[in-house]
Parts: structure tokens; sequence; C-alpha cells
């Protein structure tokens, strides 16, 4: 069963700053964690949305409405993800609780979805 662990932005990722070494540290012991197990299929971090263009789609059949970022609620913009290959939705809750907070600063919060496969 495929499984994203989606981590949302924070103000602070959003500002572009990078995680402290001490959470890099933390954040490559736990993508290591799940390399040795065979569950990772990949794991990124994506840059801040002032980078980011948004499509939206108003109209049935019409054209989408182009927007560039930054977008203002950084809540609802995802930093990153991890994909996971694991046999059940308790082992991938498992695995999304093994992840440090991937913001620092109590800022984290990560969503975990089923892939449709």
């Amino acid at each position: 069963m495929l499984f994203m662990i989606i981590v949302k932005a924070s103000a602070n990722s959003e500002a572009g700053h990078l995680p402290s070494p001490e959470l890099m540290e933390a954040m490559n012991r736990y993508n290591q964690e799940l390399k040795d197990a065979g569950v990772r299929v990949m794991a990124k971090g994506l840059h801040p949305s002032s980078n980011a263009i948004r499509l939206s789609y108003p109209e049935t059949g019409g054209n989408p409405v182009i927007s560039e970022g930054p977008f203002t609620d950084p809540y609802n913009t995802v930093a990153g993800f991890i994909l996971i290959d694991v046999s059940s939705k308790d082992e991938a809750i498992q695995w999304a609780k093994k992840m440090p907070d991937p913001q620092g600063n109590g800022e984290g919060q990560v969503e975990l979805r089923q892939v449709f496969e």
C-alpha cells in the first residue's frame, strides 16, 4: 500500500528558511531508517510557494486561471513529501509518528494520505 506523508509548510518554511542543522540531522536519520526498512519510495522537499504557480478551474470546460505565489496561508501549502510502501494503514501511521517535527519549533504538521493504485 502506498502512502504519502505530506509535510505542510509553515511561515518559517515559506520564508525560505532551511531547518536547523539538528533538525536536518534528525530528518536524515529518519529517512535512513525508512530506507533501511525498505519502505521509502521517494522523499523530496519543495521550494517555498513564492516560486509556485497555481492553476484553478473556476468554470467547467473553461481555461484555467493561473496565479503566481506566494500564497497567503502557509498551512494550506506543501513543503515536502515522503512516499512510503507499507503493508497496512497502521504501519503507515507508525512510520508517520516516528517523523521528527518537520518544521521544528512546534510548527510542524504532516498529513498521511493513501495513494490510489
